[in-house]
């Protein structure tokens, strides 16, 4: 064998590569391997016999090559999904360039052990958080579109779709037909809620199954689905229908539906429901609308009957009324005021009537003034001094005056 790296001028023929890949690979010893057996083709005749071991996770599968007294000598029948661990040797034949394990141990993985492990997934993913409420996403109330994940013509299909449209007509379906046990369940399942997460359409995803065996369910316990359906921004609800022993995804979905028929009835409201709660609401809304009309009824009713409203000019007429009064008081105070100082006034003026010099001159008196020559105010003679022999004096009575010349002065004694 060359040990020459190849080039485009010195290619490697196919028996050599074919011989370096054995190389490799025959490097590799024994292994312990886990998976399903997919295909147990085995006859009794044949010394040989061929299997395929698939990954519980993934697409992904290996030949096994094993003596038929080996499946013959099991404990157990091997069938076609049984849980398995084998012990082999990978071996490549170069000749037709096929890779296969040749094993010489094949030990089935009881469902204690399974269970057991179901268990320790449940511990680890509680502890990471996937369980939490917290985290999970609340369903719509009315979906428009539900996607759903489950097998071809099963009994669940047609639960989920027959009890929501009953309860819904409207409600549309996106389903996805895919194995719900085997090897291939999480591969498709993955697949399918990968798809209907990525439409926008989808408002949420049931994953259903009408119950089963602990071995059909172990698809719905396996770490690649948990994670898958804990990342999806859609809702998704479990009714997987397995009461004594609940899958992993009863715990990490959104929704735990017991049967799907429960998970229809959870996802879509009863349109007869809804509309009777409607009905009532609407019952509801008129009578507390009444009731107000009739509040307001009796309210504006009790305003009306007010005098005020009876006749809306009462108020005015009352007012002019006690203006009116008013006003034939303040009359009535000013004539007696007008009267009560006129009293007085009169009283004065008889005061000093009785007081001035018309009634001095009414008694016989007279006032004495003489003229000045040059023309000044008159003055009151008071004195002889006054009106010399030969002044012009002016005597005032009670109804006039007389001009007189005063002819001569006498004084007192």
């Amino acid at each position: 064998m060359s040990d020459s790296p190849s080039t485009p001028d010195a290619p490697w023929p196919v028996r050599e590569v074919n011989s370096k890949v054995k190389g490799w690979i025959e490097r590799l010893g024994h292994l312990w391997v886990e998976g399903q057996l997919t295909q147990v083709n085995m006859k009794p005749n044949w010394k040989l016999s061929y299997l395929t071991l698939r990954d519980t996770e993934a697409e992904a599968s290996v030949q096994i090559t094993c003596p038929t007294q080996l499946i013959r000598n099991s404990p157990t029948p091997l069938r076609d999904g049984d849980r398995v661990v084998v012990y082999g040797k990978p071996a490549f034949y170069a000749g037709r360039g096929s890779f296969s394990l040749w094993v010489t141990e094949i030990r089935p993985v009881g469902i204690g052990e399974l269970l057991a492990r179901i268990e320790m997934l449940r511990k680890s993913l509680a502890a990471e958080g996937l369980f939490d409420p917290s985290r999970k996403k609340k369903l719509p109330y009315l979906p428009q579109r539900v996607g759903l994940i489950t097998g071809r013509g099963s009994a669940a299909e047609r639960d989920v779709i027959e009890v929501a449209k009953d309860r819904w007509p409207e409600v549309q379906f996106e389903v996805r037909n895919t194995a719900v046990q085997g090897a291939t369940a999480v591969p498709q399942i993955l697949q399918a809620l990968q798809e209907l997460d990525d439409d926008p359409r989808v408002d949420v995803i049931i994953i259903a199954r009408g119950g089963g065996s602990v071995e059909d369910l172990l698809p719905f316990s396996e770490e690649a689905l948990q994670r898958a359906v804990a990342a999806a921004r859609t809702p998704v609800v479990s009714a997987i229908g397995h009461e004594p022993d609940t899958p992993i995804l009863d715990n990490v979905a959104d929704l735990r539906a017991a049967t799907p028929t429960d998970a229809a009835k959870r996802v879509v409201p009863d349109v007869a429901e809804e509309r009777a709660l409607i009905a009532e609401a609407r019952s509801r809304a008129a009578a507390a609308l009444r009731g107000w009309v009739q509040r307001e009824q009796q309210g504006l009713a009790s305003v009306r009957s007010r005098p005020v409203m009876a006749d809306p000019m009462t108020p005015i007429h009352r007012r002019r009324e006690e203006l009116g009064q008013v006003l034939a008081m303040v009359r009535r105070d000013m004539t007696h005021l007008l009267s009560r100082e006129q009293a007085q006034v009169a009283a004065l003026r008889a005061q000093v009537s009785s007081l001035g010099p018309a009634a001095t001159l009414s008694r016989g008196y007279s006032v004495v003034q003489v003229l000045p020559r040059n023309g000044s105010e008159p003055e009151v003679v008071t004195t002889i001094e006054q009106s010399p022999p030969g002044s012009q004096l002016r005597i005032r009575v009670a109804d006039g005056s007389i001009t007189a010349a005063a002819m001569s002065t006498t004084p007192a004694n």
